[in-house]
């Protein structure tokens, strides 16, 4: 049976942490940046982890 072929957007998409636990960026920092706060923008910089709900299925797409 052939090697089981990882999703190549998720791979390049998410981050895996020392811990097992996988790093993503927000979304909603991609265009119409003039209505956003500074504010808003500022805290969308920041990458943020993955929830825990979904970690599994990242975990599939990624390995």
């Amino acid at each position: 049976m052939p090697k089981m072929k990882s999703n190549r957007g998720a791979a390049k998409t998410f981050k895996k942490t020392a811990s097992g636990k996988f790093k993503r960026k927000k979304a909603y920092r991609s265009h119409i940046l003039t209505s956003k706060s500074t504010k808003t923008k500022r805290n969308l910089r920041r990458p943020t982890l993955v929830a825990k709900s979904e970690q599994k299925r990242v975990t599939s797409m990624v390995q």
